[in-house]
């Protein structure tokens, strides 16, 4: 199935080196996570802030990004430096799900946007990564599949903002693409609980 997600290996071997100097700096994988979730509220505050400067509609992808290059960087440190704990694998998860929570309130600042649909996009994503940590304690391992997991996510909703800002008709449509990606964010929730012990 088809998700950004596939692309991550190549993109920790870009971030790598940025790794590495951030563990000699000292920079610990839990530090990096709350950094994220500290990022994802102002990307959520740009976002409900948009209609009054329109220019947070261009910031917005380059900040999720951003929080990508974030995220990833946790994770290479933890693993590839030996800070693993279970501490910051509970961070980690919590942070995501809180992140993505503090993001999509702020598309309350599009006014066209469906309340019912924006709180099912919301509530369906939050499933989608408990699903992902439940796959691990019935199969022992973590799954990330797509549709529309988290990268997947971030890809719509930064293109969406980009194409608002040049075509701010296309608002209306908002609460059409939450919807389309509810459906694919079902499929994906039902692949990363179906998956078998490899």
């Amino acid at each position: 199935m088809i998700s950004v997600y596939k692309l991550k290996p190549k993109f920790q071997d870009l971030i790598r080196p940025l790794a590495v100097k951030l563990n000699k700096w000292g920079i610990t994988p839990n530090t990096i996570t709350v950094l994220a979730v500290v990022l994802s509220a102002f990307i959520g505050y740009s976002l409900y802030r948009q209609a009054d400067y329109r220019m947070a509609l261009l910031m917005v992808p380059f900040l999720y990004l951003l929080r990508m290059v974030l995220n990833a960087l946790d994770g290479i440190i933890a693993k590839e430096f030996n800070k693993q704990s279970s501490v910051g694998e509970i961070l980690n998860e919590m942070g995501d799900v809180i992140s993505d929570v503090l993001i999509f309130i702020g598309l309350l600042g599009f006014k066209d946007v469906n309340l019912l649909i924006l709180i099912g996009f919301i509530s369906l994503s939050i499933i989608n990564e408990f699903s992902g940590v439940l796959s691990k304690n019935v199969y022992g391992k973590r799954t990330y599949h797509g549709p529309m997991g988290k990268s997947d996510r971030a890809l719509i909703l930064g293109a969406f903002c980009v194409l608002n800002y040049f075509f701010a008709s296309l608002e209306m449509y908002l609460s059409a693409v939450l919807a389309c990606c509810c459906i694919l964010i079902i499929l994906s929730s039902y692949k990363r609980l179906s998956i078998r012990r490899s």
